[in-house]
């Protein structure tokens, strides 16, 4: 086809429910405030009263580790928080005390009453019983458990660490440092509790501060945050009554509170500067947010259902986490679409002028200075000048440079991360972590064996327990000492394995792989009725990065197909559903190659003080390519749409790619910088994981709302012409969705120079009927 399906003029042919939310809430103005505050509230008492339901440790976990927490929970075990005090000489050569020594076995002692007498643990354990003395003989290991609920033993652990501590202080020649979950647990809180909070809290002051710059105006800026908040407030009441079906987590919370802000605020923004500026034209009021209802309000809509989309890939992973963090953000994403195209209508038309109450004199000025002299819009008018004199080099140079970018990630490297990779040396008790991995190989995250039997006392089964503990270390896959403890009762035992390798976690996998796949069937597995998992941080890993591989394909293919089905139907052309699922991407592509690069190979990663970890957090590309490929048709709807706007109402398609770009690269560059500074907040975490997650974040958005949507977009669409409107016979069958508004003409106070005749550097006048 030539010509966009159905171009129409004068009155709408079919008001899309954008346009008609719109105006029932502009008409019911008070009803509408009423009914979206009464929502929230009911929302949130609803949650309260339920309560959540957080994703149990079984259902977290995928595998045999998974099969294994399953096991100990239905026989009523609970994991004790294990504690360890590594005690090692603190001399070299001659001075180096042998763990045989008095004054060793003297400390040894002293560490045992210490941590018994705060009255917190049970089971202490001597290195001499247990044989936990390393192969040098000048380190040993003291053990015990944590009394009470492991889930709280963190909360619980302080006396014993300051036992400990006191005990260090009067050896000499002796270092005595404690690790273990619970002192691992409140290491880590202490540290960055307060930094995800800290993280989120500044988001808010940060977005509104940009909404500040942008609007000039109090008012203005407070709505879009205003807006997110309740949204964001109502789906935490939602999780909490959702959370009965699907358990939810703290994980998700996080992850919804950062979607919520970023589309919230964007679907606000775009919504806000659509009125504003149809005002600022000479519309009168009503007329003005009708046009931003019928164009604004479908983008947000469109945008809105292929982001809702994009989040419901999550619940194809199988695993429980992600399926709580999609169907957050999912829900968040729903909550604030309805919101930005029914509560908000009613708030402007009750606010009216007002909206431009609480005005910053010197952003004011600034900001009519920018419009005058064109500021942000004169930048993107140049570079939109460039790329439609000379489409194709623009094509060339900007997909040159997205591929370059997205080069690295073909050499991709996934892992979870261990802790000194997550944490670098930035606290002490990680520098305990690795001395006890020289000392004890594999004995900081020993593989754990949870064996279920008919009869756990019975003679087959006794022996080839017995055989798998002689096995292990035989077989290299483990130094020893491979400890076990049986619970008669639960017919249930369980076995620790150090494995070789310690924290390098390819070794270490090897040996894991060799428990699982030599020894186990050699010995547990030739008896019958036998269950016998393997599990362990190693382990964990492992499976979990299965999981994660098994789930690309179905996640992809899913949130594509129908990312590609919505802009079909919603923008009736084969060409833009084909161009918008490429453009999508290749910023995704964009976005692991930065990843790749900082973080694996190390380029720059002090510009963002990353350590070298040499991996990729195992999570982190599922996880992006979901979040990004729906907020990036933030950006490639609303202005598609802008552009088919122009398109409808007679433009050539040239100048209606002018137009759209032109006339959306404002509020495309405040939603950007809202974004990218959100999400770089928690680039300067000090986890790892966080800072690949904020960085990689960050850079997509930056990467899409410049390079995508200022450079290839408009060079894609130039070169294609009216070939970006077809839509094939054979297609015609389906659902109509566009829904387009056109108004007819209403008077102007004033004709402004015409946005794609100032991307020309011309003065032709504005076209009317806009």
């Amino acid at each position: 086809m030539g010509k966009v399906d159905s171009v129409r003029t004068g009155t709408p042919r079919v008001r899309g429910i954008a346009a008609r939310a719109g105006g029932w809430s502009a008409r019911h103005r008070w009803a509408a405030v009423t009914v979206w505050v009464l929502f929230v509230v009911l929302a949130m008492g609803l949650g309260s009263a339920a309560g959540r339901v957080d994703v149990k440790e079984s259902d977290q976990m995928s595998g045999e580790v998974g099969q294994a927490v399953q096991i100990t929970e239905d026989a009523g075990l609970k994991d004790p928080a294990g504690e360890s005090v590594l005690i090692r000489s603190d001399g070299t050569g001659a001075t180096s005390l042998e763990a045989t020594s008095p004054q060793f076995r003297s400390a040894v002692a002293a560490v045992m009453k210490a941590v018994q007498a705060t009255g917190e643990v049970t089971a202490v354990t001597s290195p001499y019983t247990t044989k936990t003395i390393s192969a040098d003989g000048h380190s040993a290991l003291v053990q015990f458990e944590m009394r009470g609920d492991p889930e709280t033993a963190s909360e619980r652990v302080a006396p014993v660490l300051k036992a400990v501590e006191r005990v260090d202080g009067e050896q000499q020649g002796l270092a005595i440092e404690e690790i273990g979950g619970a002192s691992m647990g409140k290491t880590f809180d202490d540290a960055f509790g307060n930094d995800f909070q800290r993280a989120e809290l500044s988001a808010v002051p940060v977005a509104f501060g940009i909404l500040l710059i942008a609007f000039g105006a109090l008012v203005a800026a407070l709505l879009p945050v205003a807006l997110a908040l309740t949204a964001i407030v109502a789906t935490m009441g939602l999780m909490g009554v959702v959370s009965h079906l699907q358990p939810m987590s703290e994980t998700a919370n996080s992850v919804m509170l950062l979607v919520g802000l970023a589309v919230g605020v964007d679907y606000c923004l775009f919504y806000l500067r659509r009125e504003r500026e149809e005002r600022a034209r000479g519309r009168d009021a009503q007329t003005a947010l009708m046009i931003a209802a019928a164009t604004s309000g479908r983008a947000i809509i469109v945008s809105g259902v292929t982001v809702c989309v994009a989040m419901a890939g999550m619940l194809f992973t199988g695993l429980a986490e992600f399926e709580a963090m999609g169907l957050a953000s999912l829900m968040v994403v729903a909550v604030a679409m309805v919101g930005s195209v029914t509560v908000l209508p009613a708030l402007l038309s009750l606010l009216g002028e007002r909206v431009e109450k609480g005005r910053v004199p010197f952003l004011r000025r600034l900001k009519r200075s920018q419009d005058n002299a064109g500021g942000e819009s004169r930048v993107w008018r140049a570079v939109l000048r460039s790329v439609l004199r000379r489409p194709w080099t623009a094509l060339v140079l900007a997909a040159g440079a997205l591929a370059a970018i997205a080069l690295p990630a073909l050499g991709m490297h996934t892992q979870n991360l261990t802790l000194d990779q997550e944490f670098g040396d930035s606290l002490p008790i990680v520098q305990t972590y690795q001395r006890l991995n020289e000392a004890f190989p594999g004995g900081a995250d020993p593989a754990r064996v949870v064996v279920r039997a008919e009869d756990i006392s019975a003679a087959p089964v006794r022996q080839a327990l017995a055989e798998f503990r002689r096995q292990a270390v035989s077989s290299g896959a483990s130094k020893g000492p491979v400890d076990m403890v049986t619970h008669d009762a639960e017919n249930i035992a369980v076995i620790d394995v150090p494995l070789v390798g310690g924290s390098d976690q390819d070794r270490a996998v090897k040996s894991l792989d060799l428990l699982r796949d030599t020894v186990r069937p050699a010995t547990l597995g030739k008896v019958g009725g036998v269950e016998a998992p393997i599990t362990g941080q190693v382990a964990g890993s492992k499976d979990f990065n299965d999981q994660i591989v098994g789930a690309v394909v179905p996640v992809f293919a899913f949130v594509v197909v129908f990312a590609f089905l919505l802009m079909l139907l919603c923008f009736r052309s084969l060409t833009i559903a084909i161009t918008s699922i490429v453009l999508n991407l290749l910023s995704v592509g964009a976005a692991y190659g930065i990843l790749t690069a900082v973080f694996q190979h190390g380029w720059g990663a002090s510009l963002v003080g990353a350590e070298g970890v040499g991996a990729i957090i195992s999570w982190l590309p599922l996880f992006l390519f979901v979040i990004l490929f729906g907020l990036s048709m933030d950006y490639h709807v609303f202005v598609v749409s802008r552009i088919r706007e122009a398109r409808l109402q007679g433009r050539t398609t040239r100048d209606a790619v002018a137009h759209g770009v032109v006339t959306t690269a404002g509020v495309v560059t405040s939603a950007a910088v809202i974004m990218v500074a959100v999400f770089a907040i928690f680039g300067t975490l000090s986890m790892q994981s966080m800072k690949q997650m904020g960085v990689g974040l960050a850079a997509a958005v930056l990467i899409d709302a410049t390079i995508i949507r200022g450079i290839l977009l408009p060079a894609v669409m130039a070169l294609l012409d009216e070939r970006n409107w077809y839509f094939p016979k054979w297609l015609r069958w389906l659902p109509d969705l566009t829904h387009d508004e056109s108004f007819a003409d209403t008077p102007l106070t004033a004709a402004p120079k015409d946005a794609t005749a100032a991307a020309r550097g011309d003065e032709e006048p504005e076209r009317a009927g806009v």
